[in-house]
């Protein structure tokens, strides 16, 4: 990989990447070059692709067996919920402190530990009991916690001019994965032998196929470790004392707490509307399904624009149209209905990660905001599917349920308006 000194400048070009000598880069969201491709960056590309494959499908494949999982294990359907909600928490727990161990051991070997802990995670989740259950998925939440932060972070680091098109890339890996993690839970359980434990642990081949593939990253641990120590010296930053990074926080949080509310329970709601078991289960993934685009799009469209609150606006309406088409709407058209819902949490994703960079001017800025923001906004959205099953555990009714999600919805939008105004991030 040819390396490039301009003394003139005092820069250092490595690939797509581009660090100043201890001077954060800003880069201008207009320019539009070439992204030169040659064999370490293709495989760099491809080791991001299956990260970010991972960090859904494991989470995503939980919401069809729910039913399966609280029938054997004979759980209430208020503890159901914090199968998914353990990993949030894991989520809140580490992110914080993601940022710092990237800048200890660097950004690609704690990825490259985080795939490990992520493989023995799915390993203990399958054994069948509640203890390894509830054990495997702290573990699984724990691993991907470090990718949700540290991936937006890398993106910044290695492709500064290209952010929009490699944050849309990885996104729709995550969403296809997750997608179909969603569409499979079913038919692999339903294999003789398997059960729910199976559908679960068949996610372990994708994360040991990431494993072997991230594996010649490491060898850029020290010029990482070094990069993000520099920029820590030049630049102390305390996020959270900042109005726009708490929109960006919110923004996230409140998107993540509609995600995962219907993960978990949309499958059961459409069921009880007349659906079964497998055609639910495809409905959460034609949901995921629809939004590939979108999270392609998005990045790149709003990378190009200076001011991004004309976008939250297009995913808000999204959210509170399908909700209630969910709620009222004709059972003929639930189809549709999960499409908006799908491209609303979809769209607001994409802007989430989008603003990880654009609000920021340094990768240090990027990855703490990232942190921030998927630290509190995680806990935030770790009571969705929890509060969720209790309200109907309470009413015997998704009405309160869904109509919460619509007050979230409103939230979203507020925040939106905040996060989406073309400033950066600052410690005052």
């Amino acid at each position: 990989m040819n390396i490039l000194l301009n003394f003139k400048n005092f820069k250092i070009i490595y690939g797509g990447s581009i660090a100043t000598m201890g001077i954060p880069h800003t880069t201008s969201r207009l320019e539009q070059p070439k992204l030169n491709i040659n064999p370490k960056i293709g495989l760099l590309i491809i080791g991001i692709i299956l990260i970010g494959a991972n960090l859904r499908a494991p989470l995503t494949s939980v919401g069809p067996l729910v039913a399966s999982i609280r029938d054997s294990l004979g759980i209430s359907n208020t503890l159901a919920g914090t199968i998914t909600t353990v990993p949030l928490l894991a989520f809140a727990f580490l992110s914080p402190f993601a940022p710092k161990l990237a800048r200890r051991f660097g950004m690609e070997f704690t990825l490259f530990i985080s795939l490990i802990l992520l493989t023995i995670g799915i390993g203990i989740r399958s054994f069948g009991g509640i203890e390894t259950l509830f054990a495997g998925t702290i573990l699984i939440g724990l691993s991907i916690a470090i990718g949700n932060v540290l991936l937006p972070s890398l993106i910044k680091h290695n492709f500064a001019q290209k952010i929009g098109m490699m944050t849309g890339i990885y996104a729709v890996s995550m969403n296809l994965c997750g997608a179909i993690g969603s569409g499979i839970s079913i038919p692999i359980s339903s294999v003789s032998g398997l059960g729910w434990t199976g559908a679960l642990g068949c996610w372990g081949i994708l994360s040991l196929l990431t494993i072997f593939i991230w594996l010649p990253q490491l060898r850029n641990r020290h010029r990482s470790t070094k990069s993000q120590q520099t920029v820590q010296k030049v630049e102390s930053i305390n996020l959270w004392r900042s109005r726009l990074a708490w929109n960006v926080t919110l923004f996230m949080g409140f998107q993540s707490f509609i995600f995962y509310t219907v993960i978990t329970w949309m499958p059961e709601i459409l069921e009880q509307k007349g659906l079964n078991t497998h055609d639910a289960g495809w409905m959460l993934s034609l949901m995921q399904l629809a939004v590939l685009p979108i999270t392609f799009l998005v990045p790149i469209l709003a990378g190009r624009l200076q001011d991004q609150r004309l976008l939250v606006v297009i995913p808000a309406v999204l959210l509170i149209g399908g909700l209630f088409g969910i709620l009222y709407g004709n059972t003929l058209l639930i189809p549709l209905w999960i499409i908006m819902v799908g491209i609303g949490v979809g769209f607001v994703f994409s802007l989430a990660m989008m603003f990880f960079s654009l609000r920021t001017q340094s990768t240090n800025e990027a990855a703490e905001l990232s942190g921030m923001a998927q630290s509190f906004g995680y806990l935030l959205s770790a009571v969705g599917p929890v509060l969720f099953g209790g309200l109907h555990d309470i009413t015997h009714s998704w009405t309160i349920p869904l109509l919460m999600l619509v007050l979230v919805s409103i939230f979203i939008f507020i925040a939106g308006m905040g996060a989406g105004k073309n400033e950066y991030v600052t410690s005052k």
